[in-house]
């Protein structure tokens, strides 16, 4: 197999990370051959560097003590994430689509209910892209409010008309299997339609018009002097899709199960968190019914996973394209851990267990 060093995009400096050669004639480092991509969430913003020798490649990750901050993930970073758009993904969820492509690279990923109470997800890149991301899926109606502070970039295979219609109405650069192009290609070794995946620095290169990179969706620093220790969170989504995060002492990361076992991603990278933010939200016209849409603005209860603790509070939200915030219960700001966040998003009726 040949191997291929890291690249930079010309576009918006889209750093390219090592993936997995996914179909045939594709020449991207598979991400088992970069151990500094493996069982690692972004606690610190790598640049990475590759020697090739041969027919295999070493990776070595320097942090950033210095540069610009990344908006989603409060870390230092490249100059590029000053003017970088954020790029959304709708990633298929189930059993069927694992491994699952560069989720691990995500500065934040949405998990939302869809029709049947299986979950999707919507995961966020700006500070970190990789080279695959996958296998991408359609657009629902709650993807207009995940994205309406990001803006950007959003990425689906295509969808019923009604979720068209919907995503149409914010302000995103959109992309679909058709107007992808090659940007977008089947694995013929896997089962469609769990089989479509993403070039993410071609679709930056065909995505001009999106400017600007996100504004921050949260407040970093000191932890919540209300907040307590816990072991692990079960958020209880039906359909056997329920997850559990539990703190691993050793790595200080929020280690993701779902299915009765760890969530393991492409090449063995384990799906991990900083911080885990467990919304309650509630789905207009029914969670898991056809064309219900989560409702992201107004308010609800919250759970704020970070540092191994938890902070119970409330989420609040004024428009569809402002972030919201999360307050614990003397109304104060909670702060999170610098590092990628995936938020929760279960009805209000899901049982949310802390341990």
């Amino acid at each position: 197999m040949p191997a291929c060093a890291c690249t930079k995009c010309a576009f918006f400096g889209v750093i390219v990370r090592p993936s997995k050669i996914l179909a045939a004639g594709l020449c991207v480092v598979a991400a088992a051959a970069c151990s500094s991509d493996k069982a690692k969430p972004k606690t610190s913003q790598p640049v990475t560097t590759t020697a090739v020798g041969g027919s295999s490649a070493t990776s070595t990750t320097v942090a950033l003590a210095t540069g610009p901050i990344a908006p989603l993930t409060g870390l230092h970073s490249d100059d590029a994430v000053e003017t970088r758009p954020a790029l959304t993904v709708k990633i298929e969820n189930t059993p069927e689509a694992r491994p699952q492509s560069g989720v691990e690279h995500a500065d934040v990923v949405y998990e939302e209910v869809a029709e049947g109470g299986i979950t999707r997800l919507a995961a966020i890149f700006q500070s970190d892209i990789p080279a695959v991301i996958g296998p991408v899926r359609s657009v629902r109606r709650t993807d207009r409010e995940i994205v309406g502070p990001v803006q950007g970039i959003f990425v689906y295979s295509g969808g019923a008309k009604y979720a068209e219609q919907s995503i149409a109405t914010a302000s995103v650069v959109r992309f679909n299997e058709t107007s992808a192009g090659l940007a977008m290609f089947r694995d013929h070794g896997r089962q469609a339609p769990h089989n479509l995946y993403l070039r993410a620095p071609d679709i930056f290169a065909k995505a001009a018009s999106a400017v600007g990179p996100p504004p921050p969706l949260f407040h970093y620093g000191a932890a919540s002097a209300q907040s307590r220790r816990i072991t692990s969170c079960r958020v209880g989504f039906l359909a056997g899709f329920a997850v559990t995060w539990n703190w691993d002492v050793a790595t200080k990361h929020w280690q993701r199960f779902i299915f009765g076992r760890r969530d393991i991603g492409i090449g063995g990278a384990n799906i991990d968190a900083v911080n885990v933010v467990v919304q309650a939200v509630h789905y207009q016209g029914g969670a898991g019914v056809i064309g219900a849409e989560a409702q992201l603005t107004g308010s609800g209860k919250v759970w704020v996973l970070t540092r191994g603790r938890v902070v119970e509070g409330s989420w609040t939200r004024s428009t569809p394209s402002s972030p919201g915030q999360l307050l614990d219960t003397d109304g104060k700001v909670i702060k999170l851990a610098r590092g990628n966040t995936f938020v929760e998003l279960p009805d209000t009726k899901y049982a949310v267990t802390i341990s």
